[in-house]
């Protein structure tokens, strides 16, 4: 693995990162068995950087458990103070106390201001963030300061600017290349020296496995061996500017392919045919995808126990990959994961237009509108007796039916 250096702070950190957001589950909490290997098999193969937050549930706890000794020792921690939850100058050292306990450790190596805009920024400049940062640097608790970012493009250079920044952290796909940061702004941080860590390079994962039948044909096409995630990590990591790539892996079959994807790609190493390629692919897919979420989770907890990211994304999934029929796979998928088949219902009907989750959603989405979308696709007169029948017969008669009634 060829590892990328940080000019502002000499590290030389693996092109791949874990991100420890999404780690694999097990009756609701931290599948701690699965996760500890997934992360072990990811530093023993050369992944040296580890992203978690403390918004992220019991992630960093978990960490601090198991990266003691020669694991920890191999890896550099980036963690993030939650914007959210500081009111007061104390706030802050309160906060980061208690990330370092969590995560037993001394110090942090990078240390993210979390899921900051410019109006955000200035709220926590007024409580005295630059201080407190300088003195928690000076004090060891953290070596290297940076933020992650989910605002305008416009206001990106004017943050990147505000201070003496170490690394920055930004969304960056190749469906989404021009929103937020943009490829000029991450060109803008790294001529400046930072650290340019990429979140969400699979969109949340629609740029991953099953896809719109044209767009994989394309890269069937270009190459058959190659799958959809390998392509976008591909593309990202083929940016000069960028140090590392996120990806919250849950499987064995992702981390390797990602890995496959860290071993060999090295900046500007993709061909002209094969950009020509994934710029096929977004043209297909963008005349499909109906709302521009990335499922990452900053909507969430709604007040009223709607599963925000999960309805965005069967909604988009339907059009994306053509689900067509009434009884349709994305109508299936609706009443599985979020219509109280599974469990508790966390269906789109449910939203009271609070608004709480506007003012969180880094894509600046109308999220009560588009939930009304959501709403009149999936939900109807009589659903809830839909929802008895399935119940009576079990999940899996009823997907065995459906699919026969659409062949």
């Amino acid at each position: 693995m060829q590892y990328r250096q940080i000019k502002k702070t000499g590290d030389e950190i693996s092109p791949l990162g874990f991100g420890a957001m999404r780690l694999p589950l097990k009756n609701g909490k931290i599948d701690r068995q699965k996760a500890t290997g997934l992360i072990y098999h990811a530093i023993d193969e050369g992944v040296n950087f580890i992203d978690t937050a403390y918004l992220y549930g019991d992630s960093e706890s978990f960490l601090g458990e198991i990266l003691q000794g020669e694991y920890g020792d191999k890896v550099k921690i980036c963690t993030k103070l939650p914007t959210i939850n500081v009111r007061k100058y104390e706030d802050m050292g309160r906060i980061l106390d208690e990330q370092l306990n969590r995560l037993q450790r001394e110090s942090i190596d990078y240390y993210l201001i979390h899921a900051v805009d410019l109006k955000a920024m200035n709220r926590l400049l007024k409580r005295d963030l630059i201080k407190f940062l300088n003195e928690a640097r000076s004090a060891g608790k953290i070596k290297h300061i940076g933020f992650s970012y989910h605002g305008p493009k416009e206001e990106f250079p004017l943050l990147i600017d505000g201070y003496d920044w170490d690394v920055v952290m930004v969304q960056y796909n190749y469906f989404d290349e021009n929103v937020q940061a943009s490829v000029e702004g991450i060109e803008y941080a790294a001529s400046k020296g930072m650290g340019v860590f990429v979140m969400e390079p699979l969109k949340g994962g629609i740029l991953a496995g099953k896809m719109p039948k044209d767009a994989e044909a394309i890269f069937k096409e270009a190459n058959p061996n190659k799958s959809t995630a390998q392509w976008a990590i591909e593309w990202v990591l083929n940016n000069r500017n960028i140090t590392c790539v996120l990806s919250g892996m849950n499987s064995f079959e992702q981390l390797n392919e990602n890995l496959e994807v860290a071993h060999k790609t090295t900046p500007m190493s993709m061909s002209f045919e094969d950009l020509e390629t994934v710029e096929l692919v977004k043209r297909v897919m963008r005349n499909s995808l109906k709302i521009n979420c990335s499922t990452c989770g900053y909507c969430m907890p709604c007040p009223q126990g709607v599963n925000i990211p999960e309805c965005l994304k069967i909604y988009n999934e339907k059009f994306l990959f053509g689900h067509e029929g009434f009884f349709n796979e994305a109508l299936m998928d609706y009443y599985q994961y979020v219509g109280g088949i599974m469990g508790s219902s966390g269906n789109a009907g449910k939203c009271n237009g609070c608004g709480k989750c506007l003012r969180k959603c880094p894509q600046k989405l109308d999220i009560i509108k588009e939930l009304e979308k959501v709403k009149k696709e999936f939900e109807f007169p009589g659903s809830k007796y839909v929802l008895s029948f399935i119940r009576h017969v079990g999940f899996p008669v009823y997907r065995s039916v459906v699919r026969v009634l659409n062949r």
